[in-house]
């Protein structure tokens, strides 16, 4: 599947009716497909190499070493999970075995004054950290930076719904987003029946900011007619994706497209990167245009209730 192009930098630096026409298109996609090719989004390549080389180094530990960074208990959302702990499409209400993936999780990199206690007790735990040089530093560095991009691509996504650019600034003043690195191991032989590297999802926040292996497989998006067709992008680009709670805010005038990576027989392995970026914990997610299309939710709550469901 060819994805459109945004180049967001272009977009920053437009005015008057070339802008409004970019702000046109944006909306175009995240009405048709809900996903896009994000160029001139301005983080530095050193951030990103060194965050890929610290998520490889990670998963190439052994099984033992990785385990000592395992969340603590079922239901902590940050550190490694291994194999057979997650079924994403049960997030959807289909059972499935479990995904074929290991994950290294991280949460928001400061807490701001004031969290509640489900808040604490959730989204602002810490992250547990491998012992591993040099990994800290360029995670961080690497969240920081998706950090600010999705304020700024939200911004671009206020344009395109002809609002305000400042539109959800207070919503996302202290986001709860998560950044996931992920492993997925060769597939020498055939899955079991409905068993996928991740099952078909649709991702839960704002927006998705994914940086996949731009050489390997596996990426697949479902069609309007019911089909799945592979997604693929250029080194160094990102993929960016809708949310559930951005459907919910625009009353579904833009879709939060379902997904999955599929397991094939003989697939190498494959290393992605994902930046959930979600608004603050009580942060109102209503219908912009006022209607009642879907009752108001807390941002927090309702992400701690989807997490929970994907569990094994």
């Amino acid at each position: 599947m060819t994805m459109d192009r945004f180049d967001l930098s272009a977009f920053e630096q437009s005015s008057g009716a070339d802008r409004g026409e970019q702000a046109r298109r944006l909306d175009r996609i995240c009405r048709e497909t809900g996903f896009l090719v994000l160029t001139g989004h301005g983080v530095p390549q050193d951030t990103i190499a060194a965050v890929w080389d610290a998520a490889e180094r990670f998963f190439d530990q052994p099984g033992p070493t990785k385990q000592a960074v395992k969340a603590p208990y079922a239901g902590y959302p940050y550190g490694y999970l291994g194999p057979d702990s997650e079924a994403l499409a049960r997030s959807k209400g289909v059972d499935t075995p479990p995904d074929l993936k290991e994950s290294f999780n991280g949460g928001p990199l400061t807490v701001p004054k004031g969290a509640s206690e489900d808040a604490l007790a959730f989204c602002y735990q810490p992250t547990l950290w491998p012992d591993l040089p040099g990994f800290r530093a360029a995670w961080e560095s690497y969240y920081a930076a998706l950090e600010d991009l999705a304020a700024r691509v939200m911004a671009a996504f206020a344009a395109a719904l002809d609002l305000p650019e400042d539109r959800f600034a207070d919503d996302i003043a202290h986001p709860i987003s998560a950044l996931r690195a992920l492993h997925y191991p060769a597939t020498p032989e055939q899955a079991k029946p409905d068993q996928q590297r991740a099952g078909a999802h649709t991702d839960y926040g704002s927006l998705t900011i994914l940086l996949p292996q731009a050489d390997r497989k596996g990426l697949q998006v479902q069609t309007p007619a019911g089909d799945w067709q592979d997604v693929t992008a250029p080194e160094g680009d990102f993929v960016i994706n809708i949310g559930d709670l951005m459907a919910r805010w625009t009353a579904d005038r833009w879709v939060s497209t379902l997904h999955r990576v599929v397991a094939l027989p003989d697939q190498p392995a494959r290393q992605s990167l994902a930046f959930f970026h979600q608004p603050d914990w009580d942060a109102v997610i209503a219908p912009l245009d006022g209607s009642d299309a879907y009752p108001p939710v807390r941002s927090g709550p309702y992400l701690m209730d989807k997490f929970r469901a994907t569990g094994t």
